[in-house]
């Protein structure tokens, strides 16, 4: 068959993720758009993109003639609506980076301008797609612990983590971005309204920006960290984070953010101009470090989930309650406990593997095929996020966050 051919909007860490995760699936990159230079740059020679297909603005590209069959919006979080309207109106499919939109109006706007159009889409809630989601669902819908009855779900988001992309980084500040249960948890709702099956009815939320704030600074703390006397002793050290992977060998994410070629002169260099050497209680954060979410189901199952900055770096954590049984799972082994026979099955999900691959548990590349099939076959049922499903997890969230600022249940 002929090779899918798709353009990049947007050639950040993300967009040039998803370019080598379609390359890996044989559909070639054929265009480009993004503003930074070196970014550009890199993805146009990667990709042996012709120089008329190199773009700095996305509107450049949009204006022209369709050149390829799909495009990868992969901007920030508050620049989709406009990219996705102008390319759905030239016929093109798309992979939409999540989140869909900041608010309920992008989010319609883009549902709406999709269907009309009636293309391939397909939003990267790349949860959806891990083999361990994968398995993970198959064993519940087989009745394995019987009916579901309650979900608890940890996305335990890494002390590292959270200083590095949501105090320091781009999605640090609302109205730069969006939220913190959008840009890092609409994952988390997605999954807990995959696995459900079922509508939520009802959700409420709490959550705060308990920790990394200016009345938390260290007494005599400075406020970039390499000019910082009380350095050595704070975990959220930039020198300490991004040295000590650099130090590892480490020169991709989250130490190219911070600067495109590291090394170690450019890195001290960074830290003592650039956002990412800050001080971590001295940023113009505002989005909340923790935050719990409560839901109901139509057929009366319930769901809570937790998100917290302050943990080591693991994989999200579940326990499914049924009627028959008990599933825990920790992104990469699912352990059942049969209530009949009190027996305890362990399936490892990458056991086949030897390891977990890619992305995000494989969800990367798992999304990636699903949108390359789905276009190759014309067949748009291969992908799991499309447009309705999508709407309704964005919904939830948008839901939860209201709550969380009305403090009342909000009703869907």
């Amino acid at each position: 068959m002929k090779p899918v051919t798709m353009i990049v909007c947007g050639g950040g860490s993300r967009g040039t993720g998803h370019a080598a995760q379609a390359a890996a699936e044989k559909a070639q990159i054929v265009g480009v758009a993004e503003p930074r230079e070196f970014h550009r740059n890199h993805i146009a020679r990667t990709h042996a993109i012709p120089a008329e297909n190199v773009f700095t603005d996305w509107r450049e590209m949009a204006r022209r003639d369709r050149f390829a069959d799909a495009v990868i919006i992969s901007t920030q979080d508050v620049m989709h609506t406009e990219p996705v309207e102008a390319f759905a109106a030239k016929g093109y499919h798309i992979l939409l980076e999540k989140p869909m939109a900041p608010d309920e109006e992008g989010c319609r706007r883009i549902i709406r301008a999709v269907t009309d159009a009636k293309c391939v889409f397909a939003v990267c809630h790349v949860l959806r797609y891990t083999p361990y989601t994968q398995q993970l669902k198959k064993i519940v819908d087989s009745g394995a612990i019987g009916e579901i009855i309650n979900i608890q779900h940890l996305e335990p988001v890494t002390y590292w983590h959270q200083a590095h992309s949501y105090v320091r980084g781009n999605w640090r500040n609302e109205k730069e971005s969006s939220f913190m249960l959008l840009a890092k948890s609409c994952h988390d709702i997605d999954w807990i309204h995959y696995i459900m099956g079922v509508r939520c009815t009802e959700i409420t939320s709490f959550g705060s920006l308990k920790h990394f704030r200016r009345d938390c600074q260290p007494k005599g703390a400075a406020d970039r960290c390499l000019e910082c006397k009380v350095e050595p002793t704070c975990p959220y050290s930039a020198k300490k984070i991004y040295c000590g992977f650099l130090e590892k060998g480490n020169k991709g994410w989250p130490v190219n953010v911070v600067v495109p070629e590291p090394t170690p002169e450019s890195l001290m260099e960074a830290l003592r101009t650039g956002p990412y050497g800050r001080c971590v209680y001295a940023c113009d954060n505002d989005v909340v470090d923790n935050q719990v979410v409560n839901m109901a189901f139509e057929n009366g199952t319930t769901a809570s989930f937790t998100m917290t900055a302050f943990t080591k770096s693991e994989g999200r954590q579940t326990r499914i309650f049924g009627t028959r049984g008990q599933l825990t799972g920790n992104s990469k082994t699912i352990e059942i406990y049969d209530f009949l026979t009190d027996k305890v099955t362990t399936v490892d999900t990458y056991a086949s593997e030897g390891t977990v691959s890619g992305g995000h548990g494989g969800g990367d590349a798992g999304v990636m095929k699903a949108f390359v099939d789905a276009i190759t076959h014309k067949d748009p049922s291969r992908v799991l996020t499309g447009p309705q499903e999508t709407l309704e997890s964005h919904l939830m969230v948008f839901a939860a966050e209201k709550s969380r600022h009305e403090n009342r249940v909000m009703r869907l």
